[in-house]
């Protein structure tokens, strides 16, 4: 048996030396790191395979660095205070992360999107995960005192590092964003690693270790309780950075909400029939167009948001059943405390995911059924599926329609696609882009109109300059769009939502 003499020092028999719980900590911290990476930066660059991709894969990079790094140093200065030092660099670098809102601003509006996620997340999370990186290597160095039994230890350690990934992995996820939030998080990563560098760095000076802890401790409490750590948002929940302000439409305040960096809604508080995006007018087009066919209107909208229209649906067809998928309990919420929604306008919220709510088997039709669900950045692609589609026409009546807003840009391959997919299970299909420009620009609107009974287009033009009635295509103008390009079924096994929408993140222009 041999002995590493290197590693037999006074340092390592003293009650602070504990291998595994070390990397244990380390490797949580890592993680926790992680899952706040995604909800600190969608209120600037939003929420999509794209932003994940750089996170992942920034994470790892800064993970790998770290390791060939700390194993060079550790070959020369592996020390409990050098592990120290580590330690008090990464909880230093963390704070670096609360800047987040003036990195932001580094980069040039005009660039594409995929560029400002990477150069963002780069900048804050980089330097952490490549310091915390050097920390197993170093432990290890430590660690290994018998060279027979390298194997167990090394394999013991790394074993506490994945159970330390895995631990702070779930307790982000279903515990401390809903309860604290992600900067809070973020400063308490940063105390923590800050607090096992001193025990390293000061093991045998206690009363200067316990002063720094104290300090640390009563500046938390202090900024705390100032709320100098709420960040960028209103309101903070597992799914969205929630954000209300006013401005001014019309000549009319109006509150915005914005959920990551999607404006997602305009509301009048005092008047509910107030709509400022033309896809919702052309809404309010096709509501009225059904309400000439139905004595009740049975609606449910997929999405919330700011409950704009549901509001409007209240407001001029009174009596209505008005059903709200929103997943999301803190965006109805914030819809009652701030964007005036009331209990007695009978507009009835189901806080799941829509996918779940549509699979059970129907307890009502609708002669309604409303998508506002999708964006430019952030498509929850499970229900853009064929599958999906035959859920929604489960649950729509005879002659009801469903009716969805997407967007794109000029390239329009997730138009096509999801135009393909919807004919695949509705007799009915029709397209209407909401601006005359949507050749030109790089994102436009669109809203898309599915169901088993055709149109009365003559009905639906009753008045002059109809919104909807204006920007229809004819059929054979939608199958010239549909000729334009690769026509994709968009399935529950296949489909690359945020691929087909990778030109609108690029801000293309041109086909």
């Amino acid at each position: 048996m041999s002995i590493n003499k290197e590693t037999v020092a006074s340092p390592l028999q003293t009650w602070l030396w504990q291998p595994n719980l070390i990397v244990f900590i380390s490797s949580a911290c890592i993680m926790i790191l992680e899952l706040v990476a995604g909800r600190i930066v969608a209120p600037y660059v939003g929420i999509s395979l794209y932003t994940w991709t750089s996170i992942i894969g920034i994470v790892l990079a800064g993970i790998s660095l770290g390791n060939y790094l700390g194993g060079r140093l550790a070959d020369h200065w592996a020390s409990l205070r050098f592990l120290g030092g580590i330690f008090l660099l990464a909880g230093l670098s963390c704070f670096g992360i609360l800047a987040a809102d003036q990195l932001s601003k580094l980069t040039p509006n005009d660039w594409s999107i995929i560029v400002n996620i990477l150069i963002l997340t780069t900048l804050l999370f980089f330097l952490p995960c490549v310091i915390l990186g050097m920390v197993s290597p170093v432990v290890v160095k430590l660690a290994v005192r018998d060279l027979a039994k390298t194997g167990s230890t090394v394999g013991k350690i790394y074993a506490a590092g994945t159970v330390g990934s895995i631990v702070g992995t779930f307790a982000t996820g279903f515990i401390l964003i809903s309860w604290f939030g992600t900067f809070p998080i973020v400063w308490g990563v940063a105390v923590v690693l800050l607090v096992m560098g001193l025990l390293f760095v000061l093991t045998h000076r206690w009363p200067l270790l316990l002063g720094l802890v104290l300090l640390l401790a009563g500046a938390s409490l202090l900024i705390f309780n100032l709320d100098w750590l709420r960040g960028p948002c209103l309101r903070e929940t597992n799914y969205f950075c929630i954000k209300v302000r006013e401005e001014e439409r019309d000549g009319e305040t109006v509150r915005v909400l914005i959920l990551d960096r999607l404006v997602h809604s305009y509301t009048s508080l005092d008047d509910p029939t107030k709509l400022v995006y033309d896809y919702e007018q052309m809404y309010a087009e096709v509501t009225a167009y059904q309400a000439q066919q139905q004595d009740q209107l049975r609606a449910l909208f997929i999405g919330g948001g700011g409950y704009t229209f549901p509001r409007y649906m209240a407001a001029v067809y009174p009596g209505s059943r008005i059903d709200v998928i929103e997943i999301d309990p803190g965006v109805t919420q914030v819809a009652y405390d701030l964007l005036g929604l009331r209990p007695e306008m009978g507009i009835v919220t189901y806080n799941q995911d829509a996918r779940l709510f549509l699979a059970g088997k129907p307890t009502t039709t609708y002669n309604l059924i409303m998508g506002d669900a999708f964006n430019d950045f952030s498509v929850p692609y499970h229900l853009t599926t064929q599958e999906f589609n035959e859920r929604v026409r489960a649950w729509l009546a005879a002659d009801g329609l469903y009716v969805v807003n997407i967007i794109d840009g000029v390239r329009g391959d997730f138009l096509r696609a999801y135009v393909h997919t919807l004919r695949q299970t509705f007799a009915h299909v029709y397209l209407a882009p909401t601006s005359t420009s949507w050749r030109e620009v790089s994102r436009s609107t669109f809203v898309i109109i599915a169901g088993d009974t055709s149109l009365d287009l003559t009905t639906l033009e009753g008045e002059d300059n109809r919104l909807l009635a204006r920007h229809m295509l004819s059929p054979d103008e939608l199958e010239t769009v549909l000729a334009e390009g690769q026509v994709v079924l968009l399935t529950d096994q296949y489909a690359p939502v945020d691929q087909m929408l990778a030109p609108v993140f690029r801000g293309e222009t041109k086909q």
